[in-house]
């Protein structure tokens, strides 16, 4: 599985490795086929989980609603779909993380 992909409908699935309890919040790199990525929450209570969703959106600069957790509620590996990505939004993840 790619770490970025596209929709027919037009969102971006985003396949994560998270770690949880990290100093800041930021991308750091690739883990595998995944887009590394540290949060500044603790995994519990959902705590990790909204930390991810609200840096996304900061992130893409979208509202929040429009960033959906599709697979991963308790794991570190995460599957995000992000509905209204721009093109330039997306090469700058890319650099941001290494990826091509």
């Amino acid at each position: 599985m790619d770490a970025i992909r596209k929709t027919n409908d037009g969102a971006v699935l985003l396949n994560f490795h998270v770690q949880p309890g990290a100093k800041r919040t930021e991308i750091s790199g690739t883990h595998g086929n995944a887009i590394k990525l540290r949060l500044a929450a603790p995994p519990v209570d959902g705590k990790a989980n909204a930390c991810l969703i609200a840096f996304l959106a900061d992130y893409f600069g979208v509202p929040r609603k429009t960033v959906h957790l599709i697979l991963g509620e308790t794991s570190r590996n995460k599957l995000v779909r992000i509905d209204q990505v721009s093109e330039q939004s997306l090469l700058a993840l890319k650099s941001h993380a290494g990826l091509q």
